[in-house]
């Protein structure tokens, strides 16, 4: 694991930084960890983002919490399913200004559909979950690579 405010871990051939940098202004607190695609994937990457909740003033155990785990582990769960040729899956999490942004990123170049009619049930309940804070789903293909990541804003309960 590595901050994205001192360096980020490099985890494919080419040398590109990871999507919560790529996407999020770089203010605030950023966080970025690269999870082996495999068994262990929604594990690690959820046990990985609930150890930045204290930092980022979000309560762990609460119900923001378990919809932020929520979203990752579904996230997650999709790179397995649909990106299984990503030899590692980017994780982050920024917090800025009452927001909280969870984003997921793969090889995968084929951006998922996010339109009410085409979207999957897992990620019909990852947009519910964002609305329910004032958040929403995007997908951006990545900067300096032929993937993508997937984007999850929320609002941060006072």
């Amino acid at each position: 694991m590595t901050d994205g405010a001192r360096g980020f871990r490099l985890p494919w051939s080419r040398r590109r930084p990871a999507a919560v940098v790529e996407h999020v202004p770089p203010r605030g607190l950023r966080h970025v960890v690269s999870v082996r695609v495999g068994p262990d994937a929604v594990r690690e990457a959820r046990e990985a983002v609930a150890a930045q909740f204290v930092r980022a003033g979000v309560a762990p155990g609460s119900a923001f919490a378990d919809a932020v785990l929520l979203v990752v582990s579904e996230l997650v769960t999709n790179v397995l399913r649909h990106a299984a040729g990503s030899p590692v899956t980017d994780v982050g999490i920024a917090i800025t200004a009452g927001e909280l942004v969870v984003s997921v990123e793969d090889a995968e170049p084929r951006l998922p559909a996010l339109t009410d009619d085409r979207m999957g049930a897992g990620l019909r309940m990852v947009a519910e979950l964002a609305a329910d804070y004032n958040g929403g789903v995007s997908a951006e293909k990545a900067v300096d690579h032929d993937g993508k990541a997937v984007l999850v804003r929320f609002r941060i309960p006072a």
